[in-house]
């Protein structure tokens, strides 16, 4: 039987195993890199240490028959689409904020495992130069992008799929926000030296056509026209792929959809993220889309541009939605509106909003957080709802934009 992940214990070793370092904020004068060099320091390379001896595991290891593409092509089931109780072999039903089990996930779960991995053995590399841990990186990404046998086609044309429905979504769009990091770690290998111009270049050729297809595709349109969370993690996507493939008028298209539609369309004059505390899972989508706009925020911001000073035509910006959920971060029994439908007693993860938002904003309190709360928890649905996970790729001034 062919290994679908790392092993649990490697699994949760890897990305859960905080080490608590208290106070590393009061230390004297340390910029932002440092403080979190020190505090995920051990965590880092305990886990990269273990991912040394993992190998590839590509969308080629397995297959569904309800995939309507072929062996390279990515494929994932809607979460909440269910068979129909009356009308069984028919068409799935939706029953939004709970995950049907039963689902292909395979492909999921290897690009989630990849998202693991690859950024963990990068930022070990930035600590140590160890050159083990580059070449492991780039193994693994030759795997994904670049080996004809193994390698995935750039493009989710069937993506989170709904048995009678359609053979894939644009809101699958959303499943390869998983390689977000990975990119970014990806860029700061680049920038530093730390792996070949022929090996980036191959993978850069990948990313190339792949958000082409996100910006040019039925799927990747629909994705990016998405009013909620969706169409942040399309923005966040196209912000990392499009400085990796030099495509500055995609990376153009980001800050203006940050501007013009992003934060006035989903942060209210409180702070809050109406489209996601709608949802039935409120408090895990607002702590999600938090994350991933302040990844925004660290991806696009300039010296002439800080997009953490933006705000929208209500006087609000991403730093306003961060200070909103901070005190329901700090203490979750604060929380005023309803309880998700799942996974509420195990939340929250420490979250990289606060990290970053304390950061820009001046809020030790913030960071201070950040600190004392557990990297992740043991399920797979909230470590696949954590995207950002190294964060001191997205704090490190090698990828500082100087423009």
């Amino acid at each position: 039987m062919m290994e679908t992940a790392v092993t649990r214990r490697r699994f949760v070793a890897g990305v859960a195993g905080a080490v608590a370092f208290p106070k590393a904020w009061a230390a004297g004068g340390d910029d932002v890199y440092a403080l979190v060099a020190r505090v995920d320091r051990a965590r880092i390379l305990s886990a990269a240490q273990g991912f040394l001896a993992e190998k590839p595991l590509t969308v080629t290891s397995a297959r569904s028959e309800r995939s309507g593409g072929g062996l390279h092509d990515y494929f994932s089931e809607g979460d909440y689409w269910w068979p129909d109780p009356k009308n069984p072999g028919g068409a799935y039903v939706r029953r939004d904020g709970f995950s049907n089990p039963d689902n292909f996930v395979k492909h999921r779960d290897a690009l989630m495992r990849l998202s693991v991995l690859a950024p963990a053995l990068a930022a070990a590399w930035r600590l140590t130069k160890d050159k083990r841990y580059s070449a492991c990186f780039m193994k693994h990404l030759r795997a994904w992008f670049v080996d004809p046998a193994t390698k995935m086609n750039p493009n989710l044309e069937y993506a989170q799929a709904i048995s009678g429905v359609t053979p894939g979504r644009g809101i699958g769009v959303i499943d390869t926000l998983q390689l977000v990091e990975v990119v970014r770690a990806l860029r700061l290998l680049e920038v530093e030296g730390g792996i070949g111009k022929d090996d980036v270049d191959a993978v850069r050729e990948w990313f190339a056509s792949y958000v082409n297809w996100m910006a040019t595709s039925k799927n990747g349109t629909d994705e990016e026209k998405a009013k909620n969370n969706h169409g942040t993690c399309w923005v966040l996507q196209v912000a990392e792929f499009s400085q990796f493939t030099r495509r500055d008028d995609l990376r153009k298209l980001c800050v203006e959809r940050f501007k013009t539609l992003i934060v006035p369309d989903q942060i209210a004059k409180d702070g809050s993220l109406p489209l996601e505390l709608e949802r039935t899972k409120p408090y895990s989508y607002s702590l999600f889309d938090a994350d991933v706009l302040s990844g925004i925020c660290q991806s696009l911001s300039t010296q002439v541009d800080d997009l953490w000073r933006f705000r929208g035509a209500n006087g609000v910006g991403v730093g306003e939605a961060v200070v909103f959920l901070f005190p329901y971060i700090a203490d979750k029994s604060k929380w005023p509106y309803a309880k998700d439908v799942e996974f509420f007693d195990v939340m929250p993860s420490r979250r990289p909003c606060l990290l970053f938002a304390g950061n820009a904003l001046k809020r030790k309190d913030f960071v201070a957080v950040w600190e004392r709360l557990p990297v992740v928890t043991n399920v797979p649905e909230l470590t696949r709802n954590l995207p950002i996970r190294q964060p001191l790729l997205w704090v490190d001034p090698a990828l500082a934009n100087r423009q």
